[in-house]
C-alpha cells in the first residue's frame, strides 16, 4: 500500500486535487447555463491551477533550499514546470476578451504570493504580499476562484452577464470561503496570528455558526434567479449538507486528509453528481 499512499500525497501536495476542484466548478457553470465546452478554457485552468497553487505553496522552499530539495519536492517542481509549459499554450488559445480578464486574476495570484504590500498596511511582516494582510487571504482566494469559474466562461464564449450570472458569482464566492474554513480552522495552530483568519479573530465556535448562516444565504439565493431549477435547487441542497456537516465536524486535529481531501472534494463531487442525473 506505500505505492497507494505515495501516489495520493503527490496527487494533493502537487495540487491536482485542487485544480479538479477548480475545473469541477467551471464544468458546473457550464452545465447550469447551457454553455458550450471549450476544451482548451478547461485545460487553461486545470495546468494554470497547478501552477499557481504550486508557486505560492514552493516557490519560496525552492529559493531557499534549492540545493536540498526532497526527491518529491524536485518531482513537483519538474511536474509543475511542464504544467506550466501547457498553461502557456492553452492561454494562446483562448480568445482575447478572455486573456485580458485572466490576465487581472493573475495579476492578483502574484500579488499574492509577492512581495509588494507597503509597510505600513503590513508593519511587522517581512512577506509585504496580499496574503500578508490580516484577514484578506480567505477573501482573495474566494474572488479569484469565483471570477475564474463563472465569469471566463461568459467572457469565452463571448455572451454578455446578466442577473444570473452575478446571482451564480455570489454563489460562487461563498462557496469558496466556506470551503476554505476547514482549512482555516486546521491551520489555527501553524498559522501566524498576523495572518487574522477567521477562526483566531472570533474562535471555531463563532466561525462555525457563521459559516451555517452562510450556507443559508448561499441556498437562499437560488430563490432569486430567474431561470428557477427544481433539480438544481435540489441538488444544491443535498451538496450544501453535506458540506454543513463537514464544516460542524471540523477540529484543529482533524485528520491529515479531512480538509485537503474530502472537503476540497466537494465540487469534484457535485459535478459527478450533476452529470450522473440530468
Amino acid at each position: 500500500m506505500k505505492w497507494f499512499t505515495r501516489l495520493l500525497e503527490f496527487y494533493l501536495n502537487s495540487s491536482i486535487h485542487v485544480a479538479l476542484s477548480v475545473v469541477s466548478f467551471l464544468v458546473i457553470t457550464q452545465e447550469r447555463f447551457n454553455i458550450m465546452y471549450k476544451y482548451e478554457l478547461l485545460f487553461f485552468v486545470f495546468f494554470s491551477t497547478i501552477t499557481g497553487y504550486n508557486f505560492i505553496k514552493y516557490a519560496g522552499v525552492a529559493k531557499f533550499h534549492h540545493r536540498s530539495l526532497t526527491k518529491s519536492l524536485r518531482i513537483i517542481q519538474i511536474f509543475s514546470f511542464f504544467c506550466f509549459v501547457l498553461m502557456v499554450y492553452f492561454f494562446f488559445q483562448l480568445s482575447m476578451p478572455t486573456i485580458k480578464l485572466v490576465a487581472v486574476f493573475a495579476a492578483i495570484t502574484f500579488f499574492y504570493a509577492i512581495p509588494f504590500v507597503p509597510k505600513l498596511l503590513s508593519p511587522i511582516d517581512e512577506n509585504k504580499n496580499l496574503r500578508s494582510i490580516s484577514g484578506i487571504k480567505i477573501y482573495v482566494i474566494a474572488l479569484v476562484w469565483a471570477g475564474v469559474t463563472v465569469i471566463l466562461p461568459f467572457f469565452e464564449m463571448g455572451i454578455a452577464l446578466y442577473h444570473d450570472v452575478w446571482i451564480e458569482t455570489a454563489q460562487r464566492f461563498l462557496w469558496v470561503i466556506l470551503l476554505m474554513i476547514p482549512f482555516e480552522i486546521r491551520d489555527m495552530k501553524y498559522d501566524s496570528i498576523k495572518l487574522g483568519t477567521i477562526p483566531q479573530k472570533i474562535g471555531i465556535k463563532r466561525t462555525k455558526r457563521i459559516a451555517l448562516f452562510l450556507v443559508i444565504i448561499l441556498f437562499a439565493l437560488e430563490f432569486f434567479r430567474d431561470d428557477f431549477s427544481t433539480f438544481q435547487v435540489g441538488i444544491s441542497l443535498f451538496v450544501l449538507l453535506l458540506l454543513s456537516v463537514l464544516l460542524i465536524r471540523s477540529t484543529p486535529k482533524q485528520n491529515k486528509y479531512y480538509s485537503a481531501l474530502w472537503v476540497e472534494g466537494i465540487p469534484i463531487f457535485w459535478l459527478v453528481l450533476i452529470l450522473i442525473l440530468k
